[in-house]
């Protein structure tokens, strides 16, 4: 029988409530709040706060804080990713994020679902995991949505709501999130 903390990673319902997914969510918030009340002179702090929140990426992320997530070690960065301030990644499922993919302030990053059933949303949720590209300019305010796919060197406008896969290679934006044009050179 899975665990709940499996269920939610396999995107199935779950209790949130469960004791292990509390403690963890629990932990992750004491560690984003003590990431939240550094100075910037307390960088080694903050590398060390940030290896242990992250499940991968740590290490070299550049991080404008605040900052808050769910978990934290569902979160998974490639090398030199840039959060700037207030950013939100809410990760009951896995977040991949690659290589120098740079969030403006108070981007938004939603992996939880939540049933349209009222009785069974009382108990349970679900989740579906978001992969965002290398090279990926996500503009300020922009939110982006569960199960969403941004492919490698895209533009997301500022103030988007990114609700369905974006290719790679193009600028995209608008409430809901929609390609503009290729980038070219």
């Amino acid at each position: 029988m899975k665990t709940e903390h499996q269920k939610m990673l396999a995107g199935e319902l779950y209790d949130p409530m469960d004791p292990e997914l509390v403690a963890a969510r629990e932990h992750a918030r004491d560690l984003c709040q003590a990431l939240n009340a550094t100075r910037e002179a307390e960088q080694e702090e903050r590398r060390r706060i940030l290896c242990e929140l992250f499940g991968a990426g740590g290490d070299s992320v550049w991080m404008q804080p605040p900052f808050f997530c769910d978990y934290g070690s569902n979160i998974e960065l490639g090398e030199r990713v840039f959060f700037n301030f207030n950013c939100v990644v809410l990760d009951v499922c896995q977040v991949s994020i690659g290589s120098f993919t740079l969030f403006g302030p108070a981007v938004q990053v939603y992996t939880p679902m939540h049933p349209f059933n009222a009785e069974l949303r009382r108990r349970e949720e679900f989740g579906k995991p978001v992969e965002i590209g290398s090279d990926v300019w996500v503009g300020g305010g922009a939110i982006i949505l569960p199960g969403v796919r941004i492919g490698s060197r895209a533009v997301i406008g500022a103030g988007s709501v990114v609700t369905r896969d974006i290719p790679e290679g193009v600028f995209a934006a608008g409430n809901p999130c929609r390609v503009i044009r290729e980038i070219t050179e």
